[in-house]
């Protein structure tokens, strides 16, 4: 999860107010001093933590909870409201008809996030190419290639070609008509004159619309000077935090990038090419406070998804049917959406402590399901009943997996099985998915 630790430390602080007898001064200075210690430790600039902290304490103590809350929930939405100011507001780069031009140091993931950032707006349906403007780093223009074969868009660079801005000015008309086009430029291991020229000289042939910085995480506070001389140069017009998975130094580049006044735009989760986020100022604290994300969890599912066979297996959940088929097909569209930790991180009161590697053994037991399902036939799919001990052997030996392994699996069957029963007696529940089905809105996620 991203910031992990900065996350446990204020599910904590939630937990000390939801448990608290009553709300008073005592108990509102105790969980300041719990929040400005978890944001210290997160590396957030020392000034920013104590007004974000001195803010949070006099709402507290002089705001009247609104109509319908109660002084526990007050003090929660308090801390909410403030985490996300520090955040700032969130802003989307428009669709169409943008150049984008990504700066950065060295080692920030630069060339990598073109390729995500190229994904992203392909998902979105627009035509996209990228430009190899990188003529400093040894195959570069190899590796923005590869990334652009992996997601299926054009690539334009002139190996060999020293002059950045030459290849820029060569690139734009190559992908004249395109929607989106982004340049991918050479970064260096610190700021040097010959880098900051370069880029001025390909703002100047480009005139982009976007110009967007990449940060990793991990550089914490240093990151400022950096964000400074390159929004100096060219004018920063947003940024993109890499690595922000579980970085402790998450906080201090969040606060450093400020200099700037530009927005965080996306943040960096993981290492796939698909692990790219809007980055949603509300969204992201929500998690952090383990109040979930749901509406991150469907965009994940977006385009992963598929639609028809989702509604099929609710549809058979619905009138009673659930073998091993359905079972499957939800581990499938589950894994599928990535790593369980992240996806946890998204649902409300999701477990804040889970113990170490509980969730990677998570992961292992389903990928152990979905190869012993592999080696069983339709009839014992579509029922179970019929597996016994020697059919078990049998699929176990043809599975490569133990005996207690498949016995482990038709166990997690039949408490899925009865969980889905209790879930589909709740004629409420019943009822908004028939509706959503009927009506379309059905997303695939209601199971």
């Amino acid at each position: 999860m991203v910031m992990e630790k900065l996350g446990d430390s204020l599910k904590n602080v939630l937990r000390k107010i939801a448990n608290a007898s009553h709300v008073d001064q005592d108990l509102v200075k105790e969980i300041v001093r719990d929040i400005q210690r978890a944001l210290l430790q997160a590396d957030v600039n020392v000034q920013l933590a104590l007004k974000i902290t001195k803010d949070i304490e006099s709402r507290a103590l002089t705001e009247k909870p609104k109509a319908g809350s109660n002084p526990k929930q007050h003090v929660i939405r308090i801390v909410h409201e403030e985490l996300v100011n520090f955040l700032g507001e969130k802003r989307e780069i428009g669709l169409k008809n943008q150049v984008i031009m990504m700066v950065g140091l060295y080692g920030q993931g630069k060339t990598t996030t073109t390729g995500k950032l190229a994904r992203y707006f392909k998902k979105k349906g627009q035509k996209v190419g990228l430009v190899a403007a990188d003529v400093h780093r040894p195959a570069a223009y190899d590796q923005l290639s590869q990334i652009g074969a992996l997601i299926e868009v054009p690539v334009f660079g002139i190996p060999g070609e020293k002059n950045a801005a030459k290849i820029v000015k060569e690139g734009m008309k190559h992908f004249s008509g395109f929607d989106v086009i982004i340049l991918d430029t050479s970064g260096r291991h610190s700021l040097e004159k010959d880098l900051i020229d370069e880029i001025k000289a390909i703002s100047k042939v480009a005139n982009p619309t976007e110009k967007i910085m990449i940060v990793d995480a991990a550089m914490g506070q240093q990151a400022g000077p950096q964000a400074k001389a390159f929004h100096d140069a060219v004018g920063v017009t947003g940024v993109v935090l890499t690595k922000l998975d579980g970085s402790a130094k998450g906080g201090g580049a969040l606060s450093a990038v400020n200099v700037t006044d530009a927005p965080v735009l996306f943040i960096g989760t993981g290492e796939h090419i698909e692990d790219l986020e809007l980055f949603d100022p509300s969204r992201f604290i929500s998690r952090l406070l383990g109040m979930g994300d749901i509406q991150s969890l469907l965009e994940a599912a977006e385009g992963v998804i598929d639609e028809d066979k989702a509604e099929k297996t609710m549809t058979n959940i619905m009138h009673g049917k659930f073998s091993l088929i359905e079972m499957r097909d939800q581990m499938e569209m589950l894994t599928n959406m990535g790593p369980l930790k992240k996806l946890m991180s998204m649902f409300p009161g999701a477990p804040a402590n889970l113990p170490e590697g509980e969730m990677d053994a998570m992961q292992e037991k389903l990928r152990k399901f979905k190869i012993i399902m592999k080696s069983m036939t339709r009839e014992e799919l579509e029922d179970p009943k019929i597996i016994k001990s020697s059919r078990v052997k049998r699929i176990a030996r043809g599975s490569g997996m133990r005996v207690q392994d498949v016995r482990a699996l038709l166990a997690h069957y039949n408490t899925t099985k009865k969980q889905m029963k209790g879930l589909m007696g709740n004629r409420k529940l019943r009822k908004q998915l028939q509706k959503q089905m009927k009506d379309g809105s059905f997303s695939g996620m209601g199971m």
